[in-house]
């Protein structure tokens, strides 16, 4: 007796255990510290689900399709040029979170360092809670591997679709809040109000998800390649997940418009892709991988993974090493 007793003891427990092993993590709004400064990050919660992605009526938004994305955590707001100076200057890198239970395991000295710019990339309009502008997608995907080495959780850019996805929270309309132009005035800075410039982050209405410039602002990076022909669907039914990892430098995607953009292209399934002419003034040779001295309407905000990818899938994230990046 006492030997069955035991038995279904050692079985309770290890029932127990593998509950605990496998039981998903807290899926709630959290907040970030950036080791060794003062600066937190919101993370908002994005529930994975299938939406209808892209817009008949524009040419590199066609065709219609059903996409299936999975759990992620959005930035609140877009990156600030005072989470981004962290990464520039980088004081601090001795400074990491415990590593205990982290996603990811980088070492902080083997992230590519940040060239400081030779001029001022805010152009005069502002720092403190501004958004980030004229950094490529290069600088924006470096913060990201830096920030994941600082922190232990990993962090990247968005992809089109996660970014469309959080964008309309649930909306199938042209804006996150409707088809209503007038509306618009409430969410977003763009060329009708902006008075010209770029405004602080969280100054206008979040959408339903408790996202903050969605629409306007600054315009903000994704991982993917821009396709001007529209998207290659290759499958029917619901397409999980999709990511068109880019190839060439040029054209990667930018998403949600800018406070130099006229209503239409801060649509939720609005695309934008980048040039050669966002880098027009810059005077180095060879041109600097880490700033667009011409792309002021341009920022990035991040996405966490609910469920981390493991260490091989991590690294198809990173930049890879284009001679004319």
């Amino acid at each position: 007796m006492k030997t069955k007793y035991f038995q279904k003891l050692a079985l309770l427990f290890l029932t127990g255990l593998i509950f605990l092993t496998f039981k998903p993590q807290s899926f709630e709004a959290y907040s970030e510290n950036i080791p060794g400064t003062d600066l937190t990050l919101a993370m908002t919660p994005v529930e994975g689900g299938i939406f209808q992605m892209g817009n008949n009526e524009h040419a590199d938004e066609q065709p219609l399709h059903k996409v299936k994305v999975s759990d992620f955590w959005m930035g609140t707001y877009e990156i600030t040029w005072e989470q981004y100076e962290a990464f520039l200057q980088r004081n601090k890198d001795d400074v990491l979170k415990d590593p205990f239970g982290n996603d990811v395991a980088i070492q902080v000295d083997g992230v590519a360092r940040a060239t400081t710019p030779y001029l001022d990339m805010s152009y005069g309009m502002g720092k403190k809670g501004f958004p980030v502008i004229n950094v490529t997608q290069y600088a924006a995907m470096n913060f990201c591997k830096w920030l994941s080495a600082k922190t232990g959780h990993f962090y990247r850019l968005p992809t089109e679709a996660e970014w469309e996805y959080a964008c309309r929270a649930g909306s199938s309309k042209d804006y996150a809040f409707g088809n209503s132009i007038e509306e618009l005035e409430q969410y977003a800075w763009y060329k009708g109000n902006s008075g010209s410039k770029y405004h602080q982050v969280g100054t206008k209405a979040p959408n339903k998800l408790g996202l903050y410039d969605m629409h306007g602002n600054v315009a903000e990076w994704t991982m993917d390649q821009y396709t001007p022909q529209g998207y290659s669907v290759r499958q029917e039914g619901v397409i999980p997940d999709p990511w068109v990892k880019p190839t060439t430098l040029y054209p990667r995607t930018v998403r949600g418009g800018s406070w130099q953009d006229d209503p239409a292209k801060l649509r939720a399934s609005a695309r934008v892709g980048s040039t050669p002419d966002w880098k027009r003034t810059d005077p180095q040779i060879p041109k600097s991988k880490w700033w667009h001295t011409n792309a002021p309407h341009v920022g990035f905000r991040i996405v966490r993974p609910r469920i981390a990818p493991t260490k091989e899938e991590i690294k198809k994230y990173w930049p890879e090493p284009i001679d004319d990046y």
